[in-house]
């Protein structure tokens, strides 16, 4: 079965999303900056969400992450807990 392993960062507005993403994609570590503005447990490991599985994660994520190119910010996803960055690490 293919694996991937991501990080992501959870925020309330899609405002929010892009500000950040900018500020990732200007040079400060994703890591970083889950730390600091992520609404979900994982920001406290920089975003870390371990190695998954298809369909282990929302929908809206799997969309992403086993489709999308790698250590590339992708966002804002819209899901039921609101906006994220997902950053796929890798896949195989």
């Amino acid at each position: 079965m293919v694996q991937a392993t991501a990080r992501h960062l959870l925020v309330d507005t899609e405002d929010q999303c892009n500000t950040l993403k900018a500020e990732i994609e200007n040079g400060r570590d994703f890591a970083e900056v889950a730390r600091e503005h992520s609404n979900c447990p994982s920001g406290r490991q920089g975003g870390d969400l371990g190695s998954f599985g298809p369909g282990q994660m929302v929908r809206e994520f799997d969309e992403v992450v086993f489709s999308g190119e790698l250590n590339k910010v992708h966002g804002p996803v819209k899901t039921q807990f609101g906006y994220h960055l997902l950053e796929i690490t890798s896949r195989g």
